[in-house]
């Protein structure tokens, strides 16, 4: 995967997931089905961690929800440690 698909993939499934957590929202208010907490955190692990919690903090949903909110940390200190490892690995 060359760096300019890389960045491709990262603005899309950012994208996705704040539209994804936005609408989520939006049908929590209506009294509508929800979008599923597994596909939320599925999302982040695929790249839309940044996305996601700006969502949380912009759209204040999904703020206090446990243990959705434990996940979505792990998910994202286990995205921090990979881009650590990969930056500190011998070439």
């Amino acid at each position: 995967m060359t760096l300019l698909q890389l960045l491709a993939w990262l603005a899309f499934i950012n994208a996705w997931t704040f539209h994804r957590f936005r609408q989520d929202k939006q049908r929590a208010a209506l009294g509508h089905w929800r979008v599923s907490e597994s596909e939320l955190l599925s999302l982040a692990f695929l790249g839309g961690t940044p996305a996601a919690f700006a969502a949380r903090h912009l759209l204040r949903h999904k703020t206090r929800k446990q243990p959705f909110s434990t996940w979505l940390a792990g998910i994202a200190l286990m995205q921090v440690g990979a881009l650590v490892w990969l930056a500190i690995r011998p070439a």
